[in-house]
């Protein structure tokens, strides 16, 4: 059984290194797929000197588009997703595959622990808890988390959208495809959003996308 992993990055040059180490580490990686989402830093010279498959897009087109790309140049039974922030923790990911692998579970989903860091006022959370339920019946806690293992058959059959709604979209088509969902609690950490109101805005944004897209499922 081969396992590929596509890891879209934004400005991710200050942890990619460490990021890409991990995942090489646990030695369970057939082909490693680093796409620079024309990032303005240097996490594409520095994916590069990982001895991993590096592509690297033009412009910043955002994580659908990249996530897209990337799995367009990787063909393995398992295709692993990794954001680039989440550093040394990546090796966690190992755990996530485990229900894929082993045939308990079609897809999995890693499952943060909370943080101490004071984000947002849940309401982006809430949003996703009422789409999913709205759109399948069922409620994903980790729905919006990027570290996700899927069969393939199961990504070939999947909508990746554009924006911030991508993981919820991709959730959403899982569930009401009839395909088996598990969650799996990893010791990972990520850059987290706060209170500046650069976060706010994003998580505004974040909240515009995922509606939409809630309307878009909606339709299909």
């Amino acid at each position: 059984m081969s396992i590929g992993v596509v890891i879209p990055c934004y400005n991710e040059g200050d942890v990619i290194e460490s990021t890409l180490k991990a995942i090489k580490d646990t030695g369970i990686f057939d082909n490693i797929v680093v796409i620079d989402d024309g990032s303005g830093d240097d996490t594409f010279e520095k994916s590069s000197g990982m001895d991993v498959k590096c592509i690297r897009l033009k412009k910043n087109s955002g994580k659908g588009n990249a996530v897209r790309m990337g799995l367009k140049s990787i063909n393995t039974d398992i295709i692993v997703l990794i954001d680039g922030d989440v550093g040394n923790t990546a090796g966690e990911i190992s755990k996530v595959i485990k229900p894929v692998a082993s045939g308990q579970a079609d897809v999995a989903i890693a499952s943060f622990p909370k943080t101490n860091k004071k984000g947002g006022f849940g309401l982006v959370k809430g949003l996703t808890r009422w789409g999913l339920k709205m759109l399948t019946g069922q409620v994903i806690g980790s729905a919006l988390s990027g570290q996700r293992a899927y069969k393939r058959e199961v990504l070939n059959n999947l909508w990746v959208p554009d924006g911030y709604g991508m993981e919820f979209a991709m959730t959403a088509e899982t569930l009401k495809m009839g395909y088996a969902i598990a969650e799996v609690e990893v010791n990972m950490t990520h850059k987290v959003t706060g209170r500046s109101f650069k976060d706010f805005i994003h998580r505004g944004r974040q909240f515009k996308d995922i509606l939409k897209t809630i309307i878009l499922e909606a339709a299909r």
